[in-house]
């Protein structure tokens, strides 16, 4: 039973030897583990601080990418207008050059076609007028084959001359 009850001597041994032990391990065990736990936690919250910023700078790129998605869309859409615009200024450009190269078509034809009937009318009175002198020629020389022919149609001239 001597060693289950602890005698007073014992106990503050014990206790200065505990105490000594307690300021030691205070003293170059405590602080730098508690130190060491401080510098734990701070790189921790520095951490979870930069994977905050991380997420904000990811959430702002994210942002800014979706922005930049929709004016790439509204500037590609403005585009495709402005492209659609101008191909039916340039079909109705085309179709309006096309009617006025085909209406001075039209109209030069017309002219030549013009030209072309008066010189056939010419030649035509031409061939007519000559046609029907050969005509009166020869109509003549065979009524006036002989001279009493000739002297009676000189005669009827001279009575269709009025002498004043």
């Amino acid at each position: 039973m001597a060693l289950v009850t602890p005698d007073i001597g014992l106990i503050i041994w014990q206790l200065i030897i505990f105490l000594i032990v307690l300021f030691i391990l205070r003293a170059f065990v405590w602080v730098p583990i508690l130190s060491a736990l401080k510098a734990r936690e701070h790189q921790i919250e520095d951490s979870l601080r930069a994977a905050d910023n991380a997420k904000e700078e990811m959430e702002q790129i994210k942002a800014d990418n979706e922005y930049l998605l929709q004016e790439a869309r509204i500037e590609r859409d403005v585009i495709l207008k402005e492209a659609k615009e101008e191909a039916v200024h340039i079909v109705e450009h085309a179709k309006a050059e096309t009617s006025d190269i085909t209406s001075k078509m039209i109209q030069d034809a017309r002219e030549a076609i013009e030209v072309e009937k008066k010189a056939a009318l010419t030649e035509v009175k031409d061939l007519v007028g000559s046609l029907s002198i050969e005509i009166a020629e020869k109509v003549l020389r065979e009524k006036l084959k002989d001279d009493k022919s000739q002297k009676a149609l000189v005669d009827k001239f001279i009575k269709d001359i009025k002498v004043n």
